[in-house]
């Protein structure tokens, strides 16, 4: 039988994910009402698109303005201002075509 921590890491499609994406949506950055709808367009692209991407919705980065705030490991790549419009982008052409967004990265490291 299999334990439920195995479960959660086949839930999360740990073995095969290229990417992990992390989002921070509120409330300090942005609205907790803006970074939900960043959120739920994330969630349903990746799914959509059916990407190797594991995604984690988080609290605070400790930016504290200029949010939603998404970065993206291994990449490095920190976006700033994630709106619904812009996540579709960045899900398209990042995550899926492998060419981060250049006009709105904020940061790499």
């Amino acid at each position: 039988m299999e334990s439920p921590i195995a479960a959660g890491f086949r839930k999360m499609n740990l073995a095969s994910a290229e990417r992990h994406v992390f989002l921070c949506v509120g409330p300090d950055c942005c609205s907790e009402q803006d970074g939900l709808a960043t959120w739920e367009v994330l969630k349903s692209e990746v799914a959509a698109l059916r990407l190797p991407v594991m995604r984690t919705k988080a609290a605070c980065f400790r930016i504290c303005n200029g949010g939603p705030w998404m970065v993206v490991y291994p990449d490095g790549i920190w976006y700033g201002a994630v709106t619904p419009e812009k996540c579709k982008r960045i899900v398209t052409e990042h995550l899926f075509g492998n060419q981060p967004v250049t006009e709105w990265i904020a940061a790499r490291h």
